[in-house]
């Protein structure tokens, strides 16, 4: 018997090793810190054998492999803890997460905070006992059996679900044992006490809102202890930025029942979704785009037609007309563009062509989804079909990944990174179309020069595509950014244009969003800028306000003026003391306060105070006017 080791080496055995006897024969401090191996690229318990010529890799600390692990002990860990503490509760499924691990709980008696205090302690104590963890593999009918004598209904109902050849495997560490597939590191001890509780909410049983309504206890678990305080750090950080609390301190936007994932925009959160809008328009004009607007409701036999009805329409509100036809509240654009594309005659001379809306989409979400502005059921998408030939496809994505790449980096986003998503299960055309597809737009993302990954099996149902990805200032990634290579819809809607050889050819479909939606890339910029918004950006550019009330009428002067360069500006001539209406102007984040007396009246001067800063600059008025402005334009071009 021999394994492969990462360097290409081999170690020879008499018998097929476990994966600590593999760790301790490359050296006994490696087995020490090992927690567990990875074998062909799957991960796996130490206890368990290594086949013949497997390639396996020792994971330890450090790992990419190994906060998951932790994460996952973790979870077993909360449980046992919870079962010793509460023994009336019953476990279902406790996984690990990108950041930490949930368990959900079946116990009549909601947790308190204080419950999670003593469950945390717990779980401390437990991982300093050391307790081995063994994997076990049990018969079907004696797991079901097993688990129904101690009350464990939900595992028992769960065993009964899993395929007759499935692996039944259980999980013990002390007197505790659960169902679990793995895998789990040697010990408790292993897991260090870098972790925390947060958490507790409503759940259901497989997700399921019709089923019993269980606990989720949720807990963030790390590597080291530095790792923990960063996170819980940036958590709090987080909460500062929420873009659901600063726009109700900044008076933006709120959402209330009666109109269940909806926006009421208010003055200063509208004039920042205009501002996005007349920047992003500027661009697209500039970029050779046409502006269409396409109908609301729209007939269920164009969105059969176009395969979205099949795909969608659970998600689709819908209406009947007198004349018993059901109408479809438009939950994407592209049918409705290919409509207009199909109006006359197009000449390949006409392409590529560029349609861009913003078009007002609604979707039905779950009501447990939503969150602020981050997932609503009515949004805009700044959304755009490039009609093209397949010889353009390199050329239009080259292009546009470059829009995108100077939109981002206008907001402050320059950190963008590129997944690949390739065909899903379940879609819509041949394969042959699909490697047509996958080969184009491969080709034209390294034509882009834009390294990427690749998103298996997430492409949309009629094409691949890519997606661009933000990093903000806490670290945390958003997909926004899409361009999709559709060779089905044109086909499925009937679009031509007349080749150069006088013959009707299908045109290529390029579907593409910069922001995604406004209101999620709305939130996403609150949070990123804290409701501190660049000079351009702002709802509110400047406030001049007074000392005294003699310099109201100067006052008034100097805002009209600054109003005339185009700053959007109001003024503050309450009868209050100024370090009172600085501090309530700076609270809500205005980028400058314009302060002036009676000596900047008579000197026809202003004082600037720039939010963040103490200090004050003092300009003639003229100089401030320009100055202002010149700082309160648009991001431009690189060309210009």
């Amino acid at each position: 018997m021999r394994v492969v080791l990462p360097d290409g080496s081999k170690l020879t055995f008499d018998h097929a090793p476990t994966g600590f006897e593999v760790a301790e024969r490359i050296g006994k401090k490696l087995a020490k810190q090992a927690l567990a191996i990875k074998v062909d690229g799957e991960v796996r318990d130490l206890q368990r054998a290594v086949p013949d010529d497997a390639h396996v890799e020792i994971v330890t600390r450090g790992h990419p492999d190994a906060p998951e692990l932790i994460r996952h002990d973790c979870a077993h860990v909360l449980a046992e803890a919870t079962q010793e503490l509460y023994p009336d509760t019953q476990v279902t499924f406790g996984p690990p997460t990108e950041t930490g691990f949930y368990y959900d709980f079946a116990r009549e008696e909601p947790f308190t905070p204080e419950d999670l205090e003593k469950i945390e302690q717990r779980m401390h104590e437990i991982i300093d006992r050391d307790e081995e963890i063994v994997r076990e593999v049990w018969d079907r009918q004696e797991a079901i059996e097993y688990f129904r004598s101690i009350g464990e209904h939900y595992k028992a109902e769960h065993i009964q679900t899993l395929p007759d050849d499935a692996v039944i495997s259980v999980y013990k560490q002390g007197d505790w044992l659960d169902l679990c597939k793995g895998p789990h590191t040697p010990s408790t001890a292993k897991i260090g006490h870098a972790f925390k509780l947060m958490k507790v909410s409503g759940a259901y049983w497989r997700g399921d809102q019709r089923n019993e309504q269980l606990q989720r206890v949720y807990g963030t678990a790390w590597e080291t202890e530095k790792q923990l305080k960063d996170h819980l750090h940036m958590l709090e950080e987080a909460a500062r930025r929420d873009h659901r609390k600063l726009g109700r301190e900044l008076g933006l936007f709120h959402q209330q029942e009666e109109a269940v994932g909806n926006v009421f925009w208010h003055p200063k959160g509208w004039t920042l979704y205009r501002q996005i809008e007349r920047y992003l328009r500027d661009k697209l004009e500039r970029d050779g785009y046409v502006e269409v607007k396409t109908p609301q409701l729209i007939d269920q036999s164009l969105w059969e037609r176009s395969g979205h009805w099949q795909k969608f329409h659970d998600n689709m509100f819908t209406a009947k007309s007198e004349d018993d036809h059901t109408l479809a509240i438009k939950p994407m654009n592209c049918p409705g563009h290919v409509q207009i594309f199909k109006q006359g005659i197009t000449s390949y001379r006409d392409l590529p062509y560029r349609m861009a809306e913003f078009g007002s989409c609604h979707r039905y979400e779950p009501s447990g989804a939503l969150h602020g502005l981050m997932r609503v059921r009515a949004f805009t998408q700044d959304d755009a079909h490039i009609f093209c030939t397949e010889e353009q496809i390199d050329d239009e994505t080259v292009k546009f990944c470059a829009l995108l790449r100077e939109v981002y980096a206008a907001f402050g986003f320059e950190d963008v990174t590129v997944k690949f998503s390739d065909r899903p299960e379940t879609r819509a055309g041949s394969d042959e179309v699909w490697d047509r597809a996958e080969h184009a737009l491969k080709s034209a993302v390294e034509h882009a020069g834009l390294p990427y990954t690749l998103n298996p099996g997430e492409g949309a149902f009629y094409g691949p595509k890519l997606e661009f990805v933000l990093r903000d200032a806490l670290g945390r990634d958003w997909q926004c950014g899409t361009l999709q290579v559709d060779f089905v819809l044109p086909e499925r809607l009937d679009a031509t244009y007349v080749g150069q050889d006088g013959n009707e050819h299908r045109p290529v479909m390029l579907h593409r969003a910069i922001l995604g939606s406004f209101e999620r890339f709305i939130a996403i910029l609150i949070e990123e800028h804290a409701g501190k918004f660049p000079l351009w950006l702002a709802p509110e550019q400047v406030v001049v306000t007074t000392i005294t009330n003699d310099a109201d009428q100067y006052a008034e002067a100097v805002a009209k003026r600054m109003r005339a360069a185009g700053l959007r500006v109001k003024t503050d001539l309450r009868n209050e003391k100024i370090n009172y209406k600085v501090r309530e102007h700076s609270n809500q984040k205005v980028p400058v306060i314009a302060v002036v007396g009676n000596t900047e009246a008579a000197q026809g001067t202003v004082a600037l105070r720039r939010l963040g800063s103490k200090q004050q600059e003092v300009l003639e008025l003229d100089e401030a006017v320009t100055k202002l402005a010149t700082e309160a334009r648009p991001p431009a071009s690189p060309e210009t």
